[in-house]
C-alpha cells in the first residue's frame, strides 16, 4: 500500500434492519478511531434490493476505491459486479453472506470471506428448542431470503436439528428476513397448523413478526420461538421467556473484521481464505440451561 490514504467502501443490506444498523455503527466508530483510511458506507432500504446493491458497487468502482467490504443480498447475483471490481484492481472482502464459490472459481478470482458458521449456530439454537419440546413436536420454520448463502446455511442447521431431535416439520417458508413478511406468512401457516408446538426463525426480525401473531392469539410463551442475531428489539421477549433463544453473531464487529482484513490485503496479504467469526448462543433466563 502506498503512502496515499486508502478508501474502503462498505456495502451492506437493509439499514432498516437492526443488525445492519449495528454493523454500520461499529464500522463508523472503527473508522473514527483509525484515521489512516477513509470509509464510505452504503446500505439498501430493504432486504431484497439486489439491483441497488449492484449499483452501489458500480459507484465504488467509478470512485476507484481501494477495497470494498461486501455483504451481498444475493450470493450469485452480486458475483459479476464483484468480478468487475476485482478486475478493476479493487480488493474485495466478502463478509457475513458468502458469495457463490463456484461462480467465483469459474471467473478465476479469489477473495477473503469473513463470517460466522451459520449452519452450526442455527443448529445449536434449534437444539435449545429440542430441550424444551419432546420428540414428534410440530415445528414451523421461517426462512431468510432463499438466494442468500447464510439463509441456506441457517435453514440447513435448523433442518439438522429437526432431524436429529425427531421433530415433525409441518411447514417451512421464506419471509426474506423481514418482520412484516414473517407476520403475514406465519399468520397463514398458524391458521393451518393451530397445534404447532414451536417456531424456528432464521433471524430475529422475522421472529418479531411471529411473536406478534402469537401474542394476538394468546400463545405468547406457550409456543416457544428461537431466532438469530440477538437484536435489541427481542430482548424483552427473551427476558419474559416468550422467545427461547437466539444467536449473537456480533454484527457490530463483523464489518470491523472485514475492514481489518481489507487493510491487511492492501498491505500485501494474499486475498483468499475463509475466516470464521465468533458467535454466542443466548438463552432466555426463564429457561434453565
Amino acid at each position: 500500500m502506498s503512502d496515499r490514504k486508502p478508501t474502503i467502501g462498505l456495502v451492506m443490506k437493509s439499514l432498516q434492519a437492526e443488525f445492519f444498523q449495528e454493523m454500520k455503527k461499529g464500522a463508523d466508530e472503527y473508522a473514527t478511531l483509525h484515521p489512516e483510511f477513509s470509509l464510505v458506507t452504503f446500505g439498501t432500504t430493504t432486504q431484497t434490493e439486489i439491483d441497488l446493491q449492484i449499483d452501489f458497487v458500480n459507484k465504488l468502482i467509478q470512485q476507484k476505491v481501494d477495497a470494498i467490504v461486501l455483504v451481498p443480498i444475493d450470493s450469485k447475483a452480486l458475483v459479476p459486479v464483484t468480478v468487475k471490481a476485482i478486475q478493476s484492481g479493487i480488493k474485495i472482502i466478502n463478509i457475513d453472506i458468502k458469495l457463490d464459490e463456484e461462480l467465483l472459481k469459474q471467473a478465476g478470482v479469489e477473495l477473503t470471506y469473513v463470517g460466522p458458521d451459520n449452519k452450526t449456530a442455527s443448529k445449536i439454537a434449534g437444539d435449545v428448542l429440542a430441550r424444551k419440546l419432546g420428540k414428534g413436536s410440530k415445528i414451523i420454520l421461517i426462512e431468510g431470503l432463499s438466494v442468500a448463502e447464510n439463509a441456506q446455511q441457517r435453514k440447513t442447521g435448523f433442518l439438522e436439528s429437526i432431524a436429529e431431535n425427531k421433530f415433525n416439520l409441518v411447514a417451512s417458508t421464506a419471509a426474506d428476513w423481514e418482520t412484516h413478511k414473517a407476520e403475514l406468512q406465519f399468520t397463514e401457516l398458524f391458521n393451518q397448523h393451530l397445534n404447532v408446538d414451536g417456531v424456528m426463525c432464521s433471524n430475529d426480525a422475522m421472529a418479531l413478526g411471529v411473536l406478534k401473531v402469537l401474542e394476538e392469539n394468546n400463545k405468547t410463551g406457550i409456543i416457544p420461538v428461537v431466532g438469530f442475531d440477538n437484536d435489541a428489539s427481542v430482548q424483552p421477549f427473551l427476558s419474559s421467556g416468550a422467545m427461547l433463544a437466539t444467536v449473537d453473531a456480533f454484527g457490530s464487529q463483523m464489518a470491523v473484521h472485514g475492514i481489518e482484513y481489507a487493510l491487511k490485503v492492501l498491505n500485501g496479504m494474499p486475498n483468499n481464505g475463509s475466516y470464521t467469526t465468533d458467535y454466542k448462543l443466548i438463552v432466555s433466563p426463564v429457561f434453565p440451561t
